[in-house]
């Protein structure tokens, strides 16, 4: 089992070039697992976590209803947004300047083979992140992702989770608010969740926070949760 992660830092990047990359990686250690069996050998398949902010997106996952979305093109143009449909889990989110996105592409057959156990462990270290903040982040039965105040009337979330699987091997992620621009989530339903609120570290603690010390704790705690090695 290979607990070693290169680690790699994307800067802004535009959704569909992160994406293609995601897909070259992802592809990558499917076809070393297939060729493993095929050959009957074993060659031992690569981990990479990917950390992005993106420039204005707006992505579909494969179960999502596009009337989520409630704009139209000339909307999305007009503020310089993208949209895609894509081939993770869940429904519809944004993506933009000052949001952390992060995704790991993992051969979960290096750590264990459980998708639920996956989702927490990713939760698990954005809560913990949370806290180095002073905040509480807190899971919401039912309802993958971190939130603040779960089980109020003001419950909001702050970090999205979204997922593909095959073959144990992991791709797409999540998406923590840092300070970010949340007007653009008027423009959706977030996650497809009616009535609930989003919101982001900026706008809890009432100031902008520097997203490169969000970066290296967040780092260090999926490290310390998966308990995974830097190459």
């Amino acid at each position: 089992m290979n607990k070693n992660v290169s680690f790699k830092v994307l800067g802004v990047i535009n959704y569909k070039i992160a994406w293609d990359f995601q897909e070259k990686l992802f592809n990558g250690i499917v076809k070393k697992k297939m060729d493993n069996r095929k050959n009957n050998t074993y060659h031992s398949t690569e981990n990479y976590l990917l950390f992005c902010e993106h420039t204005h997106v707006y992505t579909l996952g494969k179960s999502g209803k596009k009337e989520n979305l409630l704009v139209n093109e000339n909307y999305l143009i007009k503020r310089g947004a993208e949209f895609y449909k894509i081939n993770r889990g869940g429904d519809i989110t944004y993506h933009g300047p000052g949001q952390l996105v992060g995704y790991p592409i993992l051969d979960l057959e290096n750590f264990f083979t459980d998708i639920n156990k996956y989702l927490r462990h990713l939760e698990e270290a954005v809560i913990i992140t949370l806290k180095d903040f002073g905040l509480l982040g807190e899971r919401s039965k039912g309802e993958t992702g971190v939130w603040i105040d779960v089980g109020t009337e003001n419950a909001r979330k702050i970090c999205a989770i979204g997922v593909k699987t095959s073959r144990w091997v992991t791709m797409h992620g999540f998406a923590l608010n840092v300070n970010c621009d949340l007007s653009y989530f008027t423009s959706i339903i977030p996650c497809g969740i009616v009535n609930k609120k989003v919101t982001s570290i900026e706008k809890e603690l009432g100031k902008k926070i520097d997203i490169a010390i969000v970066k290296k704790k967040l780092k260090f705690n999926i490290l310390k949760v998966f308990q995974m090695k830097l190459n």
